[in-house]
């Protein structure tokens, strides 16, 4: 087996899990959802933690759906397993913080839209690239289109064009967008803050505020999969998915 690549630590009732998948970008593998699925419940089940946070080791804070493993063997399950990601990260008892650092695209703006509270950089950069590759922002829309405008979503999710830490915070997508150098201060500040709830007050507090999104995961989450898988195997997606690995090596 791989080394793992997500890591776990606690420390000042913070529980810190961190992506380290420097390899593919942070894509979201198999290996990597089963450790964070796992390293989250971790965190959740710890009475010694009051917040959890999630971030990247590297440039990338994740790159969307392992694109290798999709060409190869379909999306079926690795669509669901995404929707289940999600639907935790919301129905966590616990907040979860993102802290996102350099780039984020596809799949991985629907962890940073299931996060309770998400901190960018202004330097950031954002893109929901499926529309470029024959497929669509399907499961994560479970999440994305619950946190952004309407009109923000359409443009993003039609357009797939890159944009910036400080649009995703006018977009709803974040919840704040800071100069890079202040990121972690004010990321710590803020861990630190929602540390000083009780874990009654946090875990009631959350359930009321995220009763929308995951009824809205409930609902529509088999049927974005089903989708999602569906688009993956369309010779379209397969085409431009293998152009797209060719390219980067």
């Amino acid at each position: 087996m791989p080394d793992e690549l997500v890591h776990y630590e606690v420390a000042d009732s913070v529980a810190t899990i961190t992506l380290d998948s420097r390899h593919n970008r942070n894509a979201l593998s198999r290996q990597l959802v089963t450790e964070l699925v796992e390293r989250l419940g971790r965190a959740d089940a710890d009475d010694e933690v009051t917040v959890v946070l999630v971030r990247q080791e590297g440039s990338v804070f994740c790159s969307g759906a392992d694109m290798s493993e999709a060409t190869t063997d379909g999306m079926e399950e690795g669509a669901l397993r995404i929707v289940a990601l999600q639907r935790l990260v919301a129905t966590m008892d616990k907040p979860v913080v993102t802290r996102i650092a350099g780039a984020v695209r596809a799949g991985g703006i629907g962890i940073v839209a299931a996060s309770d509270v998400a901190i960018a950089a202004e330097d950031a950069t954002f893109a929901l690239t499926e529309v470029r590759l024959g497929l669509a922002a399907a499961i994560i829309s479970l999440t994305v289109h619950a946190r952004m405008t309407p009109r923000a979503a359409a443009l993003t999710t039609l357009g797939g064009e890159v944009f910036s830490g400080e649009q995703a915070a006018a977009y709803g997508l974040v919840t704040r967008a800071v100069p890079a150098v202040e990121l972690d201060d004010v990321v710590a500040g803020l861990c630190a803050t929602l540390a000083s709830g009780t874990a009654q007050g946090l875990r009631e507090s959350k359930r009321i505020l995220n009763a929308d999104l995951v009824r809205r995961i409930d609902a529509l989450g088999g049927e974005m999969a089903a989708l999602s898988a569906r688009l993956f195997a369309s010779d379209e997606a397969r085409a431009a998915m293998t152009a797209f690995l060719q390219r980067k090596r």
